[in-house]
């Protein structure tokens, strides 16, 4: 039953089509829900009327309980996704469920096996069936148009204390837009690095297109939004002026990952049997998505010279490959006569991943653009010195430190990369293990994150309470 916050009373409901909400006040029965259910409607009889409460209901005033409810809105709960639900997930690991209640809102199918899985209580609300190959490719099935979304979020944001929107250029932005500007209830905007002016300059075409839904979305939620989050200095000046008008409140608040303790030889051991090939043999790690937009195929380049030095040494590339690149990728390592010394174990998860990070030499992610780079931060947590290029946002952090090595993303500059780490003595390197370490708890442990996004988070409702 929706509340109105705002005048501290409950409006009385009339017999009429509702949504079934996640929770229900004193005097309404309460209504079973699993947590990866699609949109279920269902229209009230007479006797089934909540009766009128002349005094405010429960939980309506945050100040009247201490449990903080977030609702996170983001495309997708899948962890091949990338880092943004990563980040939300480990977020959820670092509040007191005696404190926070999170939940999730996607537009992912609640059929998928990931949804159940998901360690946060997630509301999927896209199509109970998988839509067949054919469908993904028309352009509003790309863009991730769910009828469903824009009414749960009309029905159910009354009953949290604070939306975060995760992302852009999506469907669940749009439905953002819709609902958020218009409710009771506050919202920021965490832009996970998509306003980047790199995707401009790389992709025009699309960016053009950008400028339009701007105009009609992403400007319009982001201007109305208590604060617009990001993760580093590096990221909010590089966002300025992307798109026009640009008119927002910026804050950094800093991102990180969990604490990781040293992978156990059952991990490492978990890895080892995914890539038989690689057999014992010392290697380097490259552990992300595999796209274009993470220099892979400059990485291999640059590893076939420092390969023909380094004999010890192989290449191990792992992640997850969205878009059907690591058939050309695996051809370039044959032409180039380094199939043999490079390893591709797909996506790896659980004991395997950090079995992988454990057993590395050194950590590699040579993107042309990343907003944050979560798994830099967990390569550091193990103590394993970084090689990255200066598009990733956390670089200053990174060179200041002394906890990896810096270059330019061009072919050219991983080559460079990766002759400047095979130059270190072992002092060298075992110094610059350390140096990691000490730099992730100082900077990029999530624990210190979370503190920051919350202070973030209770200012923007305590504002918003004082405005009500």
């Amino acid at each position: 039953m929706p509340r109105d916050t705002h005048r501290g009373r409950c409006r009385t409901w009339r017999p009429r089509l509702r949504f079934r909400t996640p929770f229900e006040m004193d005097g309404v029965r309460r209504q079973s829900r699993t947590r990866s259910s699609s949109a279920k409607f269902t229209c009230l009889k007479p006797s089934q009327e909540p009766r009128k409460v002349a005094k405010s209901c429960p939980m309506t005033n945050i100040q009247s309980h201490k449990m903080t409810r977030i609702l996170h809105v983001i495309a997708s709960v899948d962890p091949k996704s990338g880092g943004p639900i990563e980040g939300i997930i480990q977020q959820a690991a670092q509040r007191r469920p005696t404190e926070y209640e999170i939940s999730i809102a996607c537009i992912d199918s609640p059929s998928e096996s990931f949804v159940s899985n998901c360690p946060v209580k997630a509301y999927a609300l896209g199509p109970k069936l998988r839509r067949p190959a054919w469908m993904r490719w028309l352009p509003w099935i790309r863009y991730g148009y769910v009828r469903a979304l824009v009414p749960w979020l009309k029905h159910n944001v009354q009953n949290y204390d604070i939306v975060v929107v995760n992302g852009l250029w999506n469907y669940a932005t749009y439905a953002c837009k819709v609902v958020l500007p218009k409710s009771d209830r506050p919202y920021v905007v965490f832009t996970h690095g998509m306003l980047d002016p790199w995707f401009k300059k790389t992709y025009p075409l699309k960016a053009a297109v950008k400028q339009i839904f701007w105009w009609l979305c992403e400007g319009p939620l982001l201007k109305h939004a208590g604060a617009v989050l990001f993760t580093t200095d590096e990221e909010r000046i590089l966002a300025r002026n992307a798109f026009w008008p640009y008119k927002i409140t910026e804050r950094v608040v800093g991102y990180g990952c969990g604490d990781v303790p040293p992978a156990t030889h059952t991990q490492l051991s978990a890895f080892r049997e995914l890539t038989p090939s690689l057999g014992d043999k010392r290697y380097l790690l490259f552990l992300s998505r595999i796209h274009p937009k993470k220099g892979c195929d400059l990485l291999i380049k640059a590893f076939s010279g420092f390969a023909k030095s380094n004999p010890h040494i192989d290449l191990v590339i792992a992640g997850p490959d969205q878009i059907g690149w690591l058939p050309k990728l695996r051809q370039l390592a044959i032409d180039l006569g380094v199939d043999s010394r490079i390893h591709f174990p797909g996506m790896i998860q659980g004991d395997a991943k950090w079995g992988a990070f454990g057993g590395a030499e050194a950590f590699v992610l040579p993107s042309h653009q990343e907003n944050f780079g979560i798994v830099v931060a967990e390569a550091m947590a193990l103590s394993k010195p970084v090689l990255i290029t200066n598009k990733v946002n956390i670089w200053r952090e990174v060179e200041s430190a002394g906890a990896g090595l810096v270059e330019t993303d061009d072919e050219q500059g991983i080559s460079r990369l990766l002759s400047k780490y095979a130059s270190l003595s072992e002092d060298q390197r075992l110094d610059m293990a350390a140096r990691a370490r000490q730099s992730f708890l100082a900077n990029f442990e999530m624990r210190n994150a979370v503190v920051r996004i919350d202070e973030a988070l209770h200012e923007l409702i305590a504002r918003f309470d004082r405005r009500a």
